[in-house]
């Protein structure tokens, strides 16, 4: 049953409202990964969006038309694996939410779920979704963890992070990376890249929260979700000027001063 975890107050004014799908909320929420919907809720609220998140987990039904943003989260090969069996269930309708443009974030594993397969651990072969290209390969008695930094050329952008996987990803060709890996390791260590971008969803391996430390890529999603559902036009705050001012620069100081190789 789909259940409302997270809402803005009902006693303020909100030009603006944004239905969030929490995918398998329940299930997926390791590293503090849900600290990436505080974040979501907290920038749409200074855009002057009420914010209403849904878990949306085993059985549950996705209204593509409903949900105007998805988060994906990540788990343990385990609770991977509960998921990968419901996720058929959902290939439809999370497709054509994709393929129209829907803004969703996806990290670790719900990264690899929506891709063709990840390989676990143990070697045993788990399929994804299977809506987008990209799939996972194992790595023998290894891990990636450690501080990373990623540079996106199509936004001009910066992101900074921490990783923590097992999986080696590789993207297909119609998939772009979220940014070029200027330390760390990044989703295989062979090719460069982190993460994804295709259309409007994004995906990466970093932890901690995502959205946390990288204000930019948050106003990014909920700006963009806001814009699809009420029109290109609207006027929003560049997302500097909805920090408080010395805030926003000391944000910008510290992402500026964060060389830690």
């Amino acid at each position: 049953m789909v259940y409302t975890s997270l809402k803005s107050p009902e006693n303020q004014d909100y030009a603006y409202s944004l239905n969030v799908a929490h995918l398998y909320g329940n299930l997926l929420n390791t590293y503090g990964d849900n600290g990436n919907i505080l974040m979501m809720k907290y920038v749409g609220e200074k855009l002057s969006a009420q914010m209403t998140f849904d878990i949306v987990s085993i059985e549950d039904p996705f209204d593509e038309h409903h949900y105007d943003l998805i988060f994906f989260g990540g788990g343990q090969d385990y609770e991977q694996s509960i998921v990968a069996k419901d996720l058929p269930n959902k290939k439809e309708n999370l497709a054509r939410f994709i393929e129209n443009e829907g803004v969703g974030l996806a990290i670790c594993g719900g990264f690899q779920l929506l891709g063709q397969y990840y390989i676990q651990a143990d070697g045993q072969k788990i399929n994804g979704i299977g809506v987008m290209g990209h799939y996972t390969l194992n790595q023998d008695n290894n891990r990636y963890i450690g501080d990373i930094k990623i540079y996106n050329e199509e936004f001009k952008e910066t992101y900074y992070g921490f990783e923590n996987h097992q999986g080696r990803t590789f993207l297909s060709e119609d998939e772009k990376p979220l940014g070029k890996v200027i330390y760390g390791n990044g989703n295989n260590k062979e090719d460069g890249t982190e993460g994804l971008h295709y259309k409007n969803i994004f995906g990466s391996y970093f932890h901690g929260p995502l959205l946390s430390r990288n204000a930019n890529l948050a106003y990014r999603l909920v700006s963009t979700a806001l814009k699809n559902k009420y029109g290109q036009d609207i006027q929003l705050p560049d997302y500097q000027d909805i920090l408080n001012k010395e805030v926003a620069e000391e944000y910008d100081d510290i992402k500026s001063k964060a060389e830690f190789k």
